[in-house]
């Protein structure tokens, strides 16, 4: 299930994109157009900065801003930079512990499929798309 982080932090980019000019575009009005608290914001913002989706300026004529064209993030990037975890059972998390069962467990290669499928559908829609 993805969290309400995630879905935030895809919300923010989505306006980033929509609102994208020449000037970096304050918290403050990113917050009041998608109804989410400033300070909560902050919280998903230094994840997106952390992992270079955006960047920010302090000061007058501060904000943020995108860093590349809607284009060229994927909805599977956004989410895990805001920390989701987008495989369906631990073991497939990139730094899972290696599993003692997995070579006789009926249920990995369905797994394996189903996070196939998921992580297929999230990379292939961008940040376009949805604006």
């Amino acid at each position: 299930m993805i969290s309400t982080k995630g879905r935030y932090a895809l919300r923010l980019m989505i306006d980033l994109a929509v609102n994208e000019s020449e000037n970096y575009i304050p918290l403050k009005d990113i917050s009041n157009r998608q109804k989410i608290s400033e300070k909560y914001m902050e919280i998903i913002i230094k994840d997106l900065v952390k992992n270079k989706l955006i960047k920010g300026l302090r000061g007058k004529g501060g904000g943020y801003k995108l860093t590349r064209i809607p284009s060229d993030y994927t909805v599977g990037e956004i989410l895990e930079a805001a920390g989701e975890q987008l495989a369906p059972v631990a073991c497939l998390l990139p730094d899972a512990e290696p599993c003692n069962l997995k070579n006789n467990c009926p249920t990995v290669a369905m797994w394996e499929k189903y996070n196939t499928i998921t992580h297929d559908y999230f990379y292939g829609i961008t940040l376009a798309d949805l604006t």
